[in-house]
């Protein structure tokens, strides 16, 4: 039982930092491989406030999340918006890459190559609840993860704007033909994603010691969730992220932690072969 709380209330936030992924490929077709080192600099941007400046780690997301929005504004308008054509998607993964190698090389230069991990009297502490041990910081997280997730779910579907980025996420070209201006959405989405990163960044770095190498393995855990819940789909990438999680833990305690992180890419095998799409993708569409 342990397990799978524990498996739902990670999930949630791995779902919390793949979103922004899968938010950006659906509308842009860009495949962000820099987005594990993005989700290192919002935790080192929450570290930095907390320790030099003693702000709360929640409040200081009033200040992360607007700076990371600027920084994936910045990248798309620099960088990535000068990608065009048939090998845009194959391009962007170069670009990207090489991007989160300046961004790792900084980080190094700035805060060095030891580990760091965020603290507040909420990290180390937990509360019990029938029986079952519930640390504070991943019911915190879980909440965050809800209400940014269901706040971008209102943006999409209850907004002028949202309907611009589904009609973007659709057909790119049809959704220019009748007025929406693409080349703004997709700025805006490329922001939104990075943004939604950095608060996925807080998380993770009060419930993990992190250096700027860390966003290696995490770019490879947030690539698997988006590829299993379908390419594009927002909805997919959070169920994927909770499934994916929750099948670690429980195979990590009744099984073996040795196949724990293993499993974690079984799972994504095992769909694929079954679902190439993945579990909500379209093999017509980019987004479900």
């Amino acid at each position: 039982m342990h397990a799978l709380i524990d498996g739902v209330l990670t999930g949630s936030v791995y779902a919390l930092m793949a979103t922004g992924l899968t938010l950006i490929f659906g509308v842009m077709e860009i495949i962000n491989v820099a987005q594990g080192i993005l989700v290192i600099l919002g935790a080192y941007f929450s570290y930095t406030l907390s320790t030099h400046f003693g702000i709360d780690l929640f409040l200081g997301l009033l200040i992360t999340i607007p700076a990371m929005f600027v920084v994936g504004v910045v990248i798309e308008r620099v960088f990535v918006a000068r990608l065009k054509g048939p090998e845009k998607t194959a391009m962007s993964i170069l670009v990207t890459y090489a991007i989160a190698l300046v961004i790792e090389g900084s980080l190094n230069q700035i805060y060095s190559v030891n580990y760091q991990q965020l603290s507040a009297w909420y990290v180390n502490k937990s509360f019990e609840l029938f029986g079952v041990y519930f640390p504070y910081i991943y019911v915190y997280g879980f909440l965050l993860a809800v209400g940014l997730l269901s706040a971008l779910y209102v943006m999409l579907y209850r907004t002028r704007f949202g309907a611009s980025i589904r009609a973007s996420l659709a057909d790119q070209a049809a959704a220019a033909l009748v007025g929406i201006d693409v080349k703004r959405v997709s700025t805006i989405c490329f922001g939104l994603g990075v943004a939604i990163t950095g608060a996925g960044g807080m998380i993770y770095g009060a419930t993990n010691t992190f250096n700027a190498s860390s966003g290696a393995d995490l770019i490879s855990r947030l690539l698997t969730i988006i590829v299993l819940g379908g390419m594009g789909s927002l909805g997919g990438a959070l169920v994927a992220g909770i499934l994916m999680v929750t099948v670690e833990d429980i195979v990590g305690v009744v099984w073996s932690p040795i196949w724990s992180t293993m499993s974690f890419f079984i799972v994504l095998v095992v769909v694929l072969s079954l679902r190439p799409q993945g579990l909500f993708g379209k093999l017509s569409s980019r987004v479900a």
